[in-house]
């Protein structure tokens, strides 16, 4: 960051421009508006897929796009500087040194903004394709509002873990895979139920995503969820020890550790955003 380029200088390459910033960085892979409108699921939109979710695509492509064809290779290296999430910043010398767009600021947005970079087009198509597959349920679910604030919190969640385990490095952590665990984990607690979006005897109306959600202990005696569970953290740990990598991104170390951080953050904070719980009926009115 700012007069140490220590870890751009291996990232990008001068000559093929921002795409290549992945093979150096981690990669981790939701008439007048009224209130009502963002606290509630959205009805069917076109191509059957949230605004919000659209919305959140469109952000990560536009990014993408400015760092491709825009932004030269200094200017791409200062833009990482202030976005991407370095664990590195977080040293009370480097926060001293430098200007708050690099120091306080920086590492205070970077939990959110690394989430809308992408190291290449395959990075960047990967988690779109696992944005619209589990984002769409759970923001039906949720509603625009809810679930991009549920977004940028899984995203700053898996942030937080990273930080954890590799505190002091100065290597980039860029793409919204953590945001994007947590969605597919909120989406196993609803979404897998029957009746439910993506279950049997699943339906189109909008009831399919107001099923009541699973409970943490009914969901760990379903053999078919422990099954996902153990398949989805015994996938990251393959990415994490190497073992397996994505096609065509090389040797690029992925963040497992932000991975199951929002994933987690997914799990245990979906009753938090919720609001089929808002609307269940309680015990006194039942009783009656």
């Amino acid at each position: 960051m700012g007069g140490s380029r220590d870890h751009v200088s291996v990232c990008i390459d001068g000559d093929e421009g921002y795409g290549r910033l992945a093979t150096g960085h981690r990669a981790a892979y939701l008439p007048t508006l009224t209130w009502n409108y963002f606290v509630q699921p959205a009805r069917e939109r076109i191509f059957n897929v949230p605004v919000i979710v659209l919305s959140l695509l469109a952000a990560m492509g536009l990014v993408h796009a400015v760092g491709e064809l825009v932004l030269n290779t200094e200017q791409a290296n200062a833009f990482l500087d202030m976005f991407a999430f370095v664990p590195g910043r977080y040293d009370l010398r480097i926060l001293r040194q430098f200007p708050w767009t690099l120091g306080w600021g920086a590492a205070v947005w970077t939990f959110v903004t690394y989430a809308f970079i992408h190291g290449s087009f395959m990075h960047l198509g990967f988690n779109a394709v696992w944005l619209l597959a589990f984002g769409t349920p759970v923001a039906r679910r949720f509603g625009p509002l809810r679930f991009l604030i549920f977004f940028l919190a899984a995203a700053a969640v898996g942030a937080a873990v990273h930080l954890a385990v590799h505190g002091g490095e100065r290597v980039p952590m860029v793409g919204a895979s953590a945001a994007i665990s947590g969605a597919m984990a909120a989406a196993m607690r609803f979404a897998f139920q029957r009746g439910g979006p993506l279950g049997p005897l699943r339906s189109d109306d909008t009831a399919a995503y107001r099923v009541p959600a699973l409970a943490l202990s009914v969901m760990l005696r379903d053999p078919r969820l422990v099954i996902f569970l153990a398949v989805w953290f015994g996938v990251n740990l393959l990415f994490g020890l190497g073992v397996v990598a994505i096609p065509g991104e090389g040797d690029m170390p992925i963040a497992w550790e932000a991975h199951i951080g929002g994933f987690l953050a997914g799990l245990v904070g979906f009753a938090l955003f919720d609001p089929a719980q808002d609307d269940a009926p309680s015990e006194e009115s039942i009783e009656a």
